[in-house]
């Protein structure tokens, strides 16, 4: 079945457009994390759909990276379940935790290159390491994963002996090389000037064009969380406040997604995260004072050109589209002049006609031919309990202080 970490059960396609695999749905449900008395979220929910980039937004020390790590069963939360295929990564055995682990590729944040070894022999280690592969077949992967990302002709430089843009781009090839359907990206532009961020936040769009894997990207840079991802998640003293499409949160006025997808001062978010009550208030007052309306939706990257489109955008604003009902008017206004009608053709077909209400937003063109629709990842979106957005309330005292996968020549059935 597709996302299978065996693959069996699967019969190899003669034909180059037949299904191939893509990334799997990352469910995670009510979880909870503390060190010792320090609460570090907690009741966090959300789905990350398959094939699609999703981004964890959220101030410093709000437990971004440990997510990460409680994601592959690193670290195990006190409450809360991680499903995989099935399995519940908090509560399984080691080996049904060993082999969803080779589901997951990582790209560290400085890389985590081996200061010794030369970049062919990093990008080489997990498949020496995983897999009973020949050396001329390790060459072989190595050097299309170095090609993918930009680094061949760099096969016998050491760490040192290259800029940090490239050690990012060598640790993403390692990332790669056992053709994972989730990727984990911390902070992949920590320490890159602007320009380097670009470059490296267009190989991660056209990385999921080319692979249809379920990418999750922890970052700061406000750049790469408005222009990247499918989705957008952020955590906010000890909470997830918002997660969902990045239609919906772009046109968010949910005060700390605002602030912080803008980059502002005035807002909840202080310098130590936790702003004095009085400020706090004054500055959304001033805000309000000066509302301009709903926040315009920055265009998201496109592939480069020669790459298949993205099928995980399709996806996504079928969704939207499903869901766009729930939303202020003046927040549905702006997404629909951000979606071609044939996209709205598309989801007609598929769900039913629009109200008329968003009907009347955009140019109305001839419906698309009725399709089948095909499965998709439910939306999930954290609803606080009471109705109160968590991050409102008084932190508690503390003790003691989110063309088709393309498999590089892996088919359904294939060998690993």
């Amino acid at each position: 079945m597709p996302g299978s970490p065996s693959g069996e059960g699967e019969t190899p396609g003669d034909d180059e457009d037949a299904e191939v695999l893509m990334g799997v749905e990352v469910v995670v449900d009510g979880l909870s994390k503390s060190f010792g008395s320090q609460t570090i979220w907690r009741d966090v929910t959300l789905t990350l759909p398959a094939g699609e980039i999703s981004v964890l937004l959220g101030p410093s020390g709000t437990g971004k990276s440990v997510f990460l790590k409680s994601l592959v069963g690193l670290l195990k939360p006190e409450q809360g379940r991680v499903l995989i295929n099935g399995v519940d990564v908090c509560d399984c055995s080691e080996s049904q935790l060993y082999e969803i682990r080779k589901l997951f590729g990582v790209l560290f944040q400085d890389g985590a290159l081996f200061g010794s070894m030369n970049l062919f022999d990093n990008i080489a280690f997990p498949l020496r390491e995983h897999t009973r592969k020949s050396e001329s077949q390790v060459r072989e992967v190595v050097l299309e994963k170095m090609e993918m990302v930009g680094l061949l002709g760099a096969e016998e430089k050491l760490p040192g002996e290259i800029s940090g843009g490239m050690r990012k781009r060598a640790g993403l090839a390692r990332a790669l090389v056992l053709d994972p359907e989730i990727i984990l990206f911390d902070e992949p532009d920590s320490g890159l000037d602007p320009v380097r961020t670009a470059y490296l936040n267009q190989l991660i769009v056209d990385l999921n064009a080319q692979i249809d894997a379920t990418f999750l990207i922890v970052t700061h840079d406000i750049g790469t969380a408005r222009t990247v991802p499918d989705n957008i998640g952020m955590l906010f003293r000890r909470n997830l406040v918002m997660y969902g499409p990045r239609e919906v949160l772009l046109t968010s006025t949910e005060p700390v997604v605002e602030q912080f997808l803008n980059g502002r001062r005035q807002g909840p978010i202080g310098m130590s995260e936790e702003k004095d009550a009085g400020q706090m208030a004054a500055e959304l007052a001033e805000l309000r004072g000066a509302d301009k309306g709903v926040p315009h939706i920055i265009p998201q990257l496109e592939v480069s050109p020669g790459l298949p489109e993205r099928s995980a955008v399709r996806r996504r604003q079928a969704r939207v589209m499903r869901d766009i009902g729930k939303l202020a008017p003046a927040a549905q206004q702006e997404i629909m002049k951000t979606i071609h009608p044939q996209d709205i053709a598309r989801t007609e077909s598929m769900h039913g006609s629009l109200t008329d209400t968003d009907a009347a937003q955009v140019p109305r063109k001839a419906p698309l031919p009725h399709r089948k629709p095909s499965p998709r990842p439910r939306v999930q979106e954290h609803v606080p309990a009471g109705g109160e957005p968590a991050w409102t309330r008084e932190p508690e005292p503390e003790a003691g202080a989110g063309q088709r996968r393309r498999w590089f020549g892996r088919k359904r059935g294939g060998e690993q």
